[in-house]
């Protein structure tokens, strides 16, 4: 029997990087696919250095700073609306948010996070030192400028002060160093993470914080998800029990990729998938 389809990493308009897509649009996109529970996850970064390029939202088409909570406002209102419309169609729709951990914003991100009613706050590394290792484009300054060791002591100390600030329910692709970082380094910088994310995973667990299946590696041409199953292995292995699945689809196309992979490769490891409510998390067999 097939597992009931979620997909927790969805970029919908608001978004800088995504296509020109309304919730709504997405909504439908669900339904058709089967979907039943659905979280859109509109980027949200804070990076002082970067703020010209990144800290932005979109709204109503134009760009604006993510500090014009407006764009905030509407997109509950937005939000508020397709969970009445599509409730009848059996799609529940969540409020979900993707923030880029940079130091030193805690304080800006616990702000947005309390005074909105966001069902799921997901977090991710994209940037190291101001340079975003998640851009084709940007990724070669960092990687090439590094030795293996200096990425791997950067990466885990910044995703062990993400996970101990406990701003985040889940943590998104958390081996994206891979994602451009194998260009450079080969096939030894998939085993970086061995000795380094074993002690951030026990704190993951005793935090009851979740970790993303992040499908969107195999349409850029790598072989396994984000994590990879060794990763995943390791995460089981460290008592990491909550586990949400994400396409990070930033386009209509790329909703719910994999998903069905993603499902066995949970199912292998005797995981279980989740969703969230109020950010709480919820087993979804």
């Amino acid at each position: 029997m097939k597992a009931a389809r979620t997909d927790y990493h969805i970029h919908p308009n608001y978004s800088i990087d995504a296509s020109p897509v309304s919730i709504k649009e997405y909504c439908y996109k669900a339904i058709e696919l089967g979907l039943v529970d659905i979280c859109f996850t509109t980027h949200l970064e804070l990076d002082p250095v970067r703020k010209d390029i990144d800290n932005y939202a979109v709204l109503n088409g134009e760009k604006v700073s993510v500090y014009n909570y407006a764009w905030l406002d509407n997109y509950f209102y937005e939000i508020t609306r397709v969970q009445e419309e599509f409730r009848a169609d059996g799609l529940k729709v969540k409020a979900g948010i993707e923030i880029g951990y940079c130091r030193g914003t805690e304080k800006d991100i616990e702000k947005i996070i309390n005074n909105y009613p966001f069902d799921f706050v997901l977090g991710a590394i994209h940037c190291i030192d101001h340079i975003a290792i998640s851009s084709k484009k940007e990724s070669p300054q960092y990687f090439q400028s590094r030795s293996l060791s200096q990425v791997r002591a950067d990466y885990f100390s910044i995703l062990r002060e993400m996970v101990e600030s406990g701003l985040f329910d889940s943590i998104a692709h958390i081996d994206l160093y891979r994602r451009y970082g194998i260009s450079q380094f080969g096939s030894k910088i998939l085993t970086i993470h061995r000795g380094a994310i074993e002690p951030i995973f026990m704190e993951m667990a005793r935090r009851e914080m979740g970790l993303e299946i992040n499908t969107s590696s195999l349409r850029r041409g790598l072989k396994e998800f984000h994590p990879s199953r060794e990763i995943v292995a390791l995460a089981a292995k460290s008592g990491v029990k909550i586990f949400t699945i994400g396409s990070d689809a930033h386009s209509l196309e790329q909703l719910g990729e994999y998903l069905d992979e993603a499902h066995a490769l949970l199912e292998e490891y005797n995981l279980v998938n989740h969703v969230y409510s109020c950010r709480r998390a919820i087993p979804f067999a």
